[in-house]
């Protein structure tokens, strides 16, 4: 099927806003203006469904994407801002825990990663989280236009050794340069079918 229909959900800001029904979710994490919104926009082929923003740690809220009325999108608050109100980032792990704990219908978590800058205590403690809650992280590095194919074969493979995840769940993408969806459609689709999940998603353009 192609992306006809994507639509903005709800911006939650408590467990009780969650959607209900049992379909799919595609988890994205990462440090605040790492462009997790952008890469959805990227990958759904759309210009402003998720808000992009210049200020980090604006997005403070769990956001669900409706995709053709099949799956989700599931944009998470991005962390790691220094900014950020102790309050509010005392109120994060729990809220996130919340998520985790309570969606049996995750078949993806995805943590961006700058590829320029190296990982992070943060990023790390949230991949450990995501195990934690028996799902295999992915790794995507934004900003692939900033290296060479050289030093990215390079990055991908330092990262992997680091961290201990399989070179074939680290994914490249440059929003920019428009490079690295369809290699990350290719993987949902294969998770979509070992799910047991009847979706098949066509190459989107844009």
């Amino acid at each position: 099927m192609k992306i006809v229909k994507a639509d903005f959900v709800i911006s939650a800001v408590k467990t009780e806003q969650f959607p209900e029904d049992d379909r799919p979710e595609i988890v994205f994490c990462g440090k605040s203006n790492v462009g997790k919104s952008s890469l959805i926009n990227y990958l759904l082929g759309r210009k402003k469904l998720a808000k992009t923003s210049s200020t980090p740690g604006k997005t403070q809220t769990i956001n669900f994407f409706n995709i053709n009325d099949k799956f989700r999108f599931v944009d998470l608050p991005g962390y790691g801002y220094a900014k950020v109100s102790k309050k509010k980032k005392s109120q994060w792990p729990k809220f996130i825990e919340h998520y985790f704990s309570s969606r049996k219908n995750i078949i993806s978590a995805f943590v961006l990663v700058d590829i320029r800058r190296n990982i992070s205590d943060d990023d790390r403690n949230m991949i450990k989280y995501i195990e934690y809650f028996g799902h295999v992280p992915q790794i995507i590095l934004t900003k692939g236009d900033k290296l060479n194919q050289s030093d990215k074969v390079k990055a991908r493979r330092k990262l992997s050794r680091e961290l201990g995840v399989d070179e074939k769940n680290i994914f490249i993408t440059s929003t920019l340069k428009k490079q690295g969806k369809y290699k990350i459609w290719d993987n949902l689709n294969f998770l979509f079918k070992e799910n047991e999940f009847d979706i098949f998603v066509e190459r989107v353009d844009g």
